[in-house]
């Protein structure tokens, strides 16, 4: 390997250990194991507020409705599902299609009437509508004082 080589494979290594680092930092243990076992794509994603909802809309064309699974919970709406190949036994001259397992993670940063959450499937985009709660929704926080000994 050439030194110009060695040198972009230990940078490449360097910010793998860094990022690998940060996710462990920030990302609560619970979820750094669903992290590491999803190994698939993120389907582009749109996020918008209107008066009364959030609406999230996930582009997720040729994926059979029956292969999607939708839940929310503490605040985020997860999206799961698989894109199977149509083709999987052809020879590709170019492929720009992610297939496979994706899943798309939503944090919303207010409250949601989980009940009256609905999702529709058409033209290739999944929509899903959150209702947002009426009030403010607080969170307590305690704050711990440090000892000076």
């Amino acid at each position: 390997m050439r030194e110009s080589e060695k040198w972009v494979a230990d940078e490449l290594e360097r910010m793998y250990s860094e990022m690998h680092r940060m996710i462990r930092r920030f990302v609560p243990p619970e979820q750094w194991n669903d992290i590491l076992r999803h190994r698939g794509w993120r389907p582009p994603t749109d996020v918008y507020e209107t008066d009364t909802a959030a609406v999230v809309r996930v582009e997720v064309a040729g994926v059979d409705s029956k292969q999607v699974d939708i839940s929310f919970a503490n605040r985020i709406l997860t999206v799961t599902g698989m894109r199977r190949d149509p083709a999987d036994k052809l020879t590709y001259q170019q492929m720009e299609i992610k297939y496979g397992a994706f899943r798309t993670d939503v944090f919303l940063p207010w409250t949601v009437k989980e009940k009256d959450i609905e999702a529709s499937y058409e033209d290739g985009f999944l929509v899903i509508v959150l209702p947002k709660a009426k009030g403010k929704h607080k969170v307590p926080i305690t704050v711990i004082e440090e000892s000076t000994e």
